[in-house]
């Protein structure tokens, strides 16, 4: 068992003041491997005291200092890129071989993304050229706690992190306490780099006790969180009474519409895209929408594409889908096929239980559901597994209706070879990002919801903006 009993504070790793020891389980096999300490509210208060410290001088740092820093942490966090990989696949049960290549390399598009908009942002501009004594200051917010989840667990700590220090604010994290070693790492990773003392902080904790005690202290000044939308209405509540800014990324429950004359790959990248990283990604496009004309074929494509997924191990060689995170989130999904088959949805592949030979882990079966309905508790719910929702739509109104008919508003999906088609409905989708015949999004693009998905963009310049306070000043005297 490995011990990690301990934060990293102003600088250096220390032990706790208060809080209960928790185990750390590898989702492959059930078993605790190492230990960590959920803190209580004299740790909390220990970490925000140290950002506090560190912010009138780290606010002052100039855009210079603060992008060579940012060089520095992306530097010695591509160095040990493989070793970050190896730790979350054993936290979360992600293969070995994606950890590596898309859970940990992945966010080197969002450091580059955060440079390229620090090299050009004007934290001091004229509000236009013909008010000179008008002056716009864009000035860092304070402390900032930075609440993140377990399924990408980098990517998240990079799109807070970055843009917070790059910003001027100083920073306590508290990642998800099913993945905190990585965390660690990346603290690790900070102190490496040179950052400097109390500007960034790590607490491990729950939700209930360090999330809750951040949200409320009375000496942080913005919360950034990302996870569900329950816990996001927690945070927003918790963070009323000292009137913070919360931003908030939290659940989707994606629609892939998919017309008649979208490519013939369409149909088996859907399904993959939904079941990548088993199905735990708010931004899965977990509903399937088909034209009715091409509906019975994508069904039968979307049942091989599902039968023809392995399920393993996180060492094994190729390419596979691994246990989802632990015991709760399995037996909610298993709770979510019961429903779909006791309402009423045709279950073409997968269902309950584990896959085949598979006796322990949080392994399941990649399932998909046909001829669902709009108000079947599968179509509404972020299930947060490999599980598909599928259902034939007739026009173009109507796919846009049903996509639109949730409380969610993410990201959606959209397959189609007419150009004028594709627009018009993008422009109809209520979500904050959609996706044109799977082409991703840009390195810098904004990530964010509408509705209950969430408040706020990350990456970019808008990830920066996330943490500046705007002040305008007039009669400012000419230089």
């Amino acid at each position: 068992m490995l011990d990690k009993r301990q934060f990293y504070i102003d600088g250096q790793w220390v032990a706790p003041l208060a809080g209960t020891d928790r185990a750390v389980i590898d989702p492959s096999t059930e078993q605790p491997f190492a230990t960590i300490s959920l803190g209580g509210q004299a740790d909390t208060d220990f970490a925000v005291a140290a950002a506090r410290a560190a912010f009138p001088s780290w606010r002052t740092s100039t855009k210079a200092q603060r992008i060579d820093l940012v060089r520095s942490i992306f530097d010695v966090y591509m160095r040990r890129s493989d070793e970050m990989g190896a730790v979350i696949s054993r936290e979360v049960g992600a293969p070995l071989e994606m950890s590596k290549t898309q859970q940990a390399r992945t966010s080197s598009s969002h450091f580059t993304g955060f440079l390229d908009a620090l090299e050009t942002f004007e934290f001091e501009r004229p509000l236009r050229p013909d008010t000179p004594h008008d002056r716009i200051l864009c000035e860092p917010i304070g402390v900032a706690a930075l609440i993140t989840p377990w399924n990408w667990p980098m990517k998240q700590i990079v799109l807070k992190v970055i843009p917070a220090l790059a910003s001027g604010c100083t920073a306590v994290l508290k990642p998800s306490e099913q993945a905190p070693l990585s965390a660690m790492l990346f603290a690790e990773i900070m102190h490496e780099a040179g950052v400097p003392a109390g500007v960034f902080n790590l607490l491990n904790g729950d939700g209930p006790g360090v999330g809750a005690q951040l949200s409320g202290h009375r000496d942080v000044d913005v919360v950034s969180f990302t996870g569900s939308t329950d816990a996001g209405r927690a945070i927003t509540r918790a963070g009323a009474d000292t009137v913070k800014r919360v931003r908030l990324e939290l659940g989707g429950k994606g629609a892939n519409m998919i017309f008649a004359d979208a490519h013939e790959s369409a149909v088996p990248n859907g399904v993959m895209r939904c079941f990548n990283n088993s199905g735990q990604s708010c931004n899965a496009p977990s509903r399937m929408l088909v034209e009715q004309s091409r509906y019975a074929q994508a069904v039968e494509e979307a049942k091989a594409t599902a039968e023809a997924i392995t399920v393993g191990g996180t060492s094994e060689v190729g390419p596979h889908i691994g246990p989802v995170v632990n015991a709760a989130q399995f037996d909610k999904i298993q709770t979510l096929i019961a429903s779909g088959i006791k309402e009423g949805a045709r279950l073409v592949a997968g269902g309950l239980g584990r896959p085949e030979g598979i006796e322990q882990g949080f392994y399941v079966r990649p399932t998909v559901f046909a001829d669902c309905t709009p108000d079947m508790t599968i179509m509404r719910t972020e299930i947060f597994g490999p599980v598909l929702s599928m259902m034939a739509f007739d026009t173009e109104d109507e796919a846009i209706a049903i996509a639109n008919d949730t409380d969610y508003g993410l990201t959606n999906y959209v397959q189609t070879a007419n150009p004028g088609r594709a627009q018009r409905i993008s422009r109809e989708l209520r979500s904050g990002m959609v996706e044109i015949n799977e082409q991703r999004r840009s390195t810098g693009a904004p990530f964010g919801g509408m509705k209950q998905s969430g408040t706020g963009r990350e990456g970019g310049i808008w990830g920066l903006e996330e943490f500046l306070e705007v002040r305008a000043i007039s009669g400012w005297p000419a230089d």
